[in-house]
């Protein structure tokens, strides 16, 4: 089982981080602090979303509806290094880079064929993450773990379409907002329970919120300002045992409390109708179920499912997506001290209908998404 129990954790996110709850990509996982001996490890990959609808009809200007938002959802990729040492018998750390927050939403513009009320809407989001921490385990199968996270985000968002009021002045189509690069800190803690002859370990992590302030452009505010953005706090279960010979049965459960993600620039902000910000979002709670087998001494394999409960169809044009169902197949091949993990996810997200001030402004259908990834691990 030695091969197959190392690479569990990698298996539950081999795959590429998929469009999940709020703007997550990454679970934001802290699966190389409990390899065994010292590891270091990289990772890449993309994902394919496909986000697609028609915008709503206005019966009271007459307009009926249904021209298309085109493919709001942009491709992506994303890459990660993750380095663990163990100093002694009790002693380990680790320092891990990852990509846990991203957008790339675009809809197609009006004079492009695409949607009256919110063709030319858009937003970016890219961030990344540092984390360094250290794991002391005790003699009695308990362990803690615990460190900082530091983090640097950049932002823009396009609002676009008659769905915004009608164009600036009066309205907000044609408003844009830029949020400059911005470090935070916030920091990680947990503790986990092994049961190493079946190969048994649950673990609780707690992520803080990072608060973040923005040097902010808004184009109809001369000068800039200042922009506080929380990204959002969570709390992570995971687990995994044997439960025969060779085969490991693995899940997860992490809740995300998106409520306290907002953005309100200043000049956007100002208008008591717009208190909420650019962007509401609902917190989230995504489980994932899997079962692992080692076939060879050099293959094993996995296959896991994740759900996402969807919430309130009414959804921000800026995170089109409510809820998802997705499968996961992945592979590890083990020569010596080398471990490559391989893994494929197909997710059906949630039917959603993005709005702007308690109206439906389109209907997003069918949407899915596929990623790709691969995790190269090395211990000595």
């Amino acid at each position: 089982m030695k091969h197959l129990i190392r690479g569990s954790a990698a298996l539950l996110i081999s795959a590429a981080p998929l469009t999940a709850g709020g703007i997550e990509r990454a679970p934001q996982s802290l699966a190389a602090l409990f390899e065994a001996g010292n590891y270091a490890e990289l990772s890449f990959g993309g994902a394919d979303p496909r986000v697609k609808g028609t915008d709503s009809a206005i019966p009271e200007m007459g307009y009926p509806g249904g021209a298309p938002t085109g493919d709001v959802a942009q491709g992506y990729g994303f890459v990660g290094l993750a380095y663990k040492h163990q100093f002694n018998e009790n002693l380990s750390g680790a320092i891990i880079i990852e990509q846990p927050f991203g957008a790339d939403i675009s809809y197609a513009p009006f004079d492009d064929g695409g949607s009256m009320l919110l063709g030319g809407t858009s937003a970016t989001v890219d961030s990344t993450t540092f984390t360094a921490l250290a794991r002391w385990r005790f003699d009695n199968n308990f362990s803690v773990h615990g460190g900082i996270r530091g983090s640097k985000a950049s932002g823009e968002v396009t609002l676009d379409g008659m769905a915004y009021g009608g164009p600036l002045p009066t309205g907000l189509s044609g408003y844009n907002v830029k949020l400059d690069d911005s470090w935070g800190v916030g920091y990680v803690v947990g503790g986990a329970y092994e049961i190493p002859d079946i190969a048994a370990r649950i673990s609780l992590t707690y992520n803080s919120s990072i608060e973040h302030d923005f040097d902010t452009t808004e184009n109809i505010l001369a000068g800039t300002s200042t922009t506080t953005v929380k990204t959002p706090q969570s709390v992570t279960l995971e687990g995994q045992t044997g439960i025969a010979a060779d085969t490991l049965l693995f899940g997860s459960i992490r809740w995300v409390k998106w409520s306290e993600f907002k953005v309100r620039p200043l000049a956007f902000s100002s208008d008591p109708s717009r208190a909420d910000g650019l962007v509401s979002l609902e917190n989230t709670t995504t489980y994932t179920l899997g079962v692992g087998r080692k076939f060879t001494e050099n293959w094993s394999g996995s296959v896991s499912l994740v759900y996402e409960p969807s919430g309130d169809d009414m959804v921000s044009p800026l995170a089109p997506t409510n809820g998802r169902k997705g499968i996961t197949l992945a592979a590890i091949y083990t020569m010596d001290n080398v471990k490559i993990s391989t893994g494929i996810n197909y997710s059906k997200l949630g039917d959603a209908s993005p709005q702007t001030r308690d109206t439906e402004r389109a209907r997003m259908r069918d949407s899915e998404v596929w990623g790709v990834g691969v995790r190269i691990g090395y211990s000595f």
